[in-house]
């Protein structure tokens, strides 16, 4: 539901703003006063075409932005969270800049966003039917989800759509299968001449590091002995070794303890450096006597290290690695030779699956069918009390690839003169007749949904322009009536200039052109109590408002809020 509305150097428009609210908006005004400019402003909220022409002349840029409350059906936050787009407490801010020279911007919850992401959004949020407006009502796909949502067709959708799903990820797997079969076959005796060579190194995780520290061993085998009989005799072997010396402080201190007792606490600290320094000089012992120096272990290290550095330079960065390669390897080589009796087992699931598409699809369309009679005669009720009633209404079948959606290609089709040949909508209807057929189809939706009582398709912003073109009296007293009926499911916004339509709104707008420096301005104002009567009294009356003009206009607003 759009909640507020701001326009700032659009055509005529300085800068208003305007809250919306929930139920029947209505939008009056003279003839020229900027109405319709009001909701092409809105349309660009939509992901309508900018056009750099329609700034206010002395302005660099013209600007539009929307408040919505946020959608709320999985559809919509799915395509949000897809974009990064996250509604801040409850409201979605949309907004669209026009640049003089000819490029616009479009943001969304202050984030940047392609035309095309506006458009996808704009089909969730609102609705324009008017003259000058691509219709979403001439879309195939909308007329397909109007036709489901009079016939209450929601779960057999939801049953299409599931097995829809199964059916293609299942063609999908057996095409990649028949797609990969030949290549798979030229790899096969790679995958296991590449097996076998890893098996013959019998690598062994962490192998090559302890190689790697044994061959440092070897190669610095007289450096390390140099050093670690230095070291053994330095601390154990010298007659001036380290043991020696502190063995002898020990036992001075000892000697010093019985003359001094506090010297003994030092005696005792020093003790087990004693002991220390004898455990590391056996430890330097042993190892010396385990040294010794192997020419061939070191040509053996040298060469179980070059299998392994060739097995890590075709397989992987580490044996750790190389060893995964070898898994991986296995389960494509299994695979490979398991295609045939994988592909016999996806083939015959393939079958099922369509088979079970199939009728769930005919299943759907048959009521579709069924209830695209209803529809067409309701529709032409609806229109002959819409000032139509030479209007004729068909939904035509054709066949579809197989979508999520079922096989059906529907398309509605309309003959507004008598001995016409039905066509589509967009081809044969003006303006008005666009909006009243549209405002048909809403009210025999709305009115469907209520009586299955099931849930409504998500609410949305509906903009009607030029509702009211071509009727008058007995016809546009059932245009507001449906206007109100339509305004209980969704926010209706409506253009009219008749007062029988704007008695029944809920919220009334006067849109008006003022001068201001020297200059026009479109403003826009709720008009609530005196206001709006004399607002539908000027309606009435034209440009000289009388006393009995009031009065009828009192009367009319008590007769639309019976």
């Amino acid at each position: 539901m759009l909640v507020e509305l701001v326009i700032e150097n659009y055509a005529v428009i300085d800068r208003i703003r305007a809250r919306f609210h929930s139920g029947l908006n209505l939008l009056t005004g003279e003839t020229g006063s900027g109405k319709s400019i009001v909701v092409d402003a809105f349309g660009l909220l939509l992901g309508g075409r900018a056009s750099p022409e329609m700034i206010r002349t002395g302005a660099q840029k013209a600007r539009v932005s929307g408040i919505f409350e946020a959608p709320t059906s999985p559809a919509t936050r799915a395509l949000l969270e897809s974009a990064g787009i996250e509604p801040e407490d409850g409201e979605l801010l949309i907004e669209r800049e026009i640049l003089a020279g000819g490029k616009s911007r479009a943001f969304v919850s202050n984030r940047p966003v392609t035309a095309s992401l506006l458009r996808r959004l704009g089909e969730h949020l609102g609705d324009i039917h008017g003259q000058h407006d691509q219709q979403q009502l001439f879309d195939p796909g909308a007329q397909l989800g109007m036709l489901d949502a009079f016939a209450g067709n929601a779960a057999m959708r939801n049953s299409v759509r599931d097995h829809y799903v199964l059916w293609r990820s299942c063609r999908q797997e057996l095409e990649d299968l028949n797609r990969s079969e030949q290549e798979n076959r030229r790899l096969a005796d790679l995958w296991s001449f590449q097996i076998r060579e890893i098996e013959e190194a019998a690598p062994k995780p962490g192998e090559d590091a302890e190689l790697e520290a044994e061959r440092r061993r070897l190669q610095n085998f007289a450096r390390i002995e140099e050093a670690a009989r230095a070291a053994y005799e330095a601390l154990y072997e010298s007659p001036d070794s380290a043991l020696t010396q502190i063995r002898n402080s020990v036992k001075r201190l000892e000697e010093l303890a019985r003359i001094d007792p506090s010297l003994g606490e030092m005696a005792q600290t020093l003790r087990p450096c004693e002991f220390a320094a004898e455990e590391v000089s056996f430890g330097l012992r042993d190892y010396l006597g385990r040294m010794e120096f192997s020419p061939e272990r070191l040509e053996e290290i040298e060469t179980r290290l070059a299998v392994l550095d060739k097995l890590k330079r075709k397989y992987g960065a580490s044996l750790e690695k190389t060893l995964a390669y070898r898994e991986e390897a296995r389960a494509r080589l299994s695979a490979a030779e398991n295609a045939e009796e994988r592909r016999t087992m996806l083939e015959k699931r393939l079958a099922e699956l369509a088979g079970a598409y199939e009728e769930a699809a005919a299943r759907l369309s048959h009521s579709r069918k069924t209830a695209a009679l209803r529809l067409a005669k309701r529709v032409e009720e609806e229109l002959s009390a819409l000032a139509m009633e030479r209007t004729r209404f068909h939904a035509d079948f054709g066949e579809a690839p197989w979508s999520p959606e079922g096989f059906d290609a529907v398309r509605f089709l309309v003959s507004p003169n008598l001995g016409e040949e039905p066509r589509p909508l967009e081809k044969v209807a003006s303006g008005g007749e666009i909006s009243r057929i549209a405002l048909a189809l809403k009210s025999c939706t709305a009115a469907s949904v209520n009586a299955k009582e099931t849930a409504p398709e998500t609410a949305r912003t509906l903009v009607f322009d030029e509702v009211d073109a071509g009727i008058g009296g007995r016809a546009a007293e059932v245009v507001g009536r449906r206007l109100k009926l339509l305004s209980q499911s969704h926010q209706v916004l409506c253009v009219t200039h008749l007062a029988q339509i704007a008695g029944f709104a809920a919220h009334h707008y006067c849109v008006e052109k003022r001068e201001s420096g020297g200059r026009t301005i479109t403003a826009i104002r709720e008009l609530e109590g005196e206001d709006r009567t004399r607002e539908i009294g000027r309606m009435m009356s034209g440009e000289k408002l009388t006393a009995e003009a009031l009065r009828h206009a009192e009367k009319l607003l008590e007769m639309c809020a019976r």
